[in-house]
């Protein structure tokens, strides 16, 4: 269960963190709001409407499934490995070997390795689409797509190759955590625009956010920004000490 050890254990807040940035990953809030404009509505007051209802769906869905994965992970190894002792089950390489005997199905660690392959493509799809989106958006970089999928898989392979021929799987696996936790330091970057942009009337008119919604909003952010503060602080520490 969770206790106030995780805010002051560095250790347990750094993977608290990582796991916050892979389920609420911040280029995703680019992407959906991309998705929004995709959508053949009419340029009305009910096609916006029914614009954005669908989009809030969307995005529901989305973020509920990958909270319901990134928990049922952490449910699955906490009832698998630490009831059953093996406490130094850590990575990845050991839960695929240890889930089909603990569980006593063989077809565990198939159902695992087909779970993994699943949300690597998830995110390198929703990567590269967001990419897109923030190039052609922001920057107004357009791109051949075959040149476009290029760079941004390098950018993603090189980094993770290098580390795993220096370093090995422990390597890698220390990448995959940094990433994640990576994620979660750029999500206020995200949240808060997306925050203060849809609480303006003068942008949004009748679908401005409503009081309640933005102070919710605005909580919710302020206590990722200060977790996300708060290890940055204890890291420095660790490294000055």
């Amino acid at each position: 269960m969770p206790s106030s050890e995780i805010v002051t254990n560095r250790e347990m807040l750094y993977i608290a963190i990582g796991i916050l940035g892979a389920t609420v990953m911040p280029h995703n809030l680019y992407l959906h709001s991309s998705v929004v404009q995709t959508r053949n509505y009419e340029e009305t007051r009910a096609g916006k409407r029914e614009a954005v209802r669908y989009a809030f769906i969307d995005s529901t869905i989305a973020l509920s499934f990958a909270l319901f994965i990134n928990a049922a992970i952490l449910i699955v190894a906490a009832a698998t490995f630490h009831k059953t002792g093996h406490t130094e089950v850590a990575e990845i390489q050991d839960a695929y070997q240890l889930l089909s005997p603990l569980l006593g199905v063989k077809a565990a660690s198939v159902v695992f390795a087909l779970a993994l392959l699943a949300s690597g493509q998830n995110s390198t799809l929703t990567g590269t689409l967001a990419g897109q989106i923030v190039m052609e958006g922001f920057l107004n970089i357009r791109l051949r797509p075959w040149l476009r999928r290029l760079i941004t898989r390098a950018i993603a392979i090189v980094p993770a190759a290098i580390t795993a021929i220096l370093y090995g799987e422990s390597g890698t696996a220390q990448l995959l955590i940094l990433s994640q936790v990576i994620l979660s330091l750029q999500l206020s970057f995200a949240v808060f625009p997306l925050v203060r942009f849809t609480s303006d009337r003068l942008k949004m008119g009748e679908f401005v956010n409503p009081a309640w919604l933005r102070v919710l909003a605005y909580t919710v952010a302020t206590v990722i920004a200060s977790f996300n503060a708060w290890l940055l602080v204890q890291t420095v520490r660790e490294w000055v000490g």
